[in-house]
């Protein structure tokens, strides 16, 4: 498909270009407009002429989208680099979230990583900037959080398939979601503690409730990684499938039961189901960027990085 911008509205609306995978996108609409002068009617009115086009894997897309009916598929793509998430990758995803829970013809998303992995996790090196200076991880009016720590809220189903490696913000983008599937390969980790960080993402919220303070505890403190069925066991994945064509089958089939429900409905339990969770949450989450930029700056995170390149175990000091 010929990409002309992420949304189509009659023939008013065209998008930026596509410039090392989605950093370089300029995208304004009357969504946007609607939103800022809080004219709710203005929001109804333009949201039913919206509509998500793709972005096929190509070797620029950090992020691709494909559509299939009612569901679209999102796909991480940084496979070189194990799909680790740099800023560019990052306010990608944002903007497909949004895009997603603003078109009326969608009804639920499945994000999946293209190569060997999922996700290792933040590209630390390239976030190095954006964490030290504590500005947002996204400046994008159109953007709804991957990580789920800021509003605007997702109003719509995501269901994430991992496979390979999905480790610190690639587990947090997984418990992010709804529902989560998983390939029987897949090795989870939220290994921050023993490269001098910590699970700044969510795990620290997220884990806990999902998985039980035990159990997300033996591996944020120890750094120790664990496999899919450890995982089904505390409760984290849903589902397991034997390979990770099987696990996108699987979380594709999921998206689309999803997707033959009431969305009136479905759109109405996750609302409902967000108030019991949301503002017992709020304050944690709100506190969690500036601890971890302020790591970022102590001689135990410069420690963790040199021995992560020097291949040896690293020397805590505690400073």
């Amino acid at each position: 498909m010929n990409i002309t911008g992420l949304f189509g509205r009659r023939s008013v609306l065209k998008a930026g270009a596509l410039l090392g995978g989605l950093s370089a996108l300029l995208w304004r609409t009357a969504v946007v407009d609607a939103q800022e002068r809080n004219d709710s009617s203005a929001r109804e009115a333009v949201a039913d002429e919206v509509r998500m086009a793709e972005i096929p894997l190509n070797p620029t897309a950090k992020v691709t989208v494909e559509r299939r009916g009612q569901i679209v598929l999102i796909g991480i793509n940084r496979p070189y680099i194990h799909n680790r998430v740099d800023p560019e990758t990052y306010a990608g995803l944002a903007m497909a979230y949004y895009q997603y829970d603003h078109d009326p013809s969608l009804r639920a998303a499945v994000l999946f990583g293209h190569g060997d992995n999922f996700s290792r996790g933040i590209d630390v090196d390239a976030f190095a900037a954006i964490v030290t200076s504590g500005r947002p991880r996204t400046q994008e009016r159109a953007a709804i959080d991957p990580l789920a720590k800021t509003a605007p809220a997702r109003s719509k189903p995501l269901v994430v398939v991992a496979h390979g490696d999905a480790w610190n913000m690639g587990h947090e983008l997984l418990l992010a979601a709804d529902i989560r599937v998983a390939a029987a390969d897949t090795r989870f980790g939220q290994d921050e503690a023993s490269h001098g960080r910590f699970p700044g993402g969510g795990a620290t919220i997220r884990f806990v409730r999902e998985a039980g303070w035990g159990n997300a505890m033996r591996y944020m403190l120890t750094g120790e990684h664990w496999g899919a069925e450890e995982a089904f066991r505390m409760g984290v994945v849903q589902e397991i499938a034997p390979t990770r064509e099987k696990a996108l089958e699987a979380g594709i089939a999921v998206a689309t039961k999803i997707a033959a429900c009431g969305p009136l409905g479905i759109k109405t339990t996750l609302a409902s189901a967000h108030l019991a969770i949301d503002s017992s949450q709020a304050e944690a989450m709100s506190k969690l960027n500036a601890q971890y930029g302020a790591l970022y700056g102590t001689e135990d995170f410069k420690e963790g990085r040199a021995a992560e390149a020097e291949g040896r175990r690293p020397s805590y000091r505690g400073k």
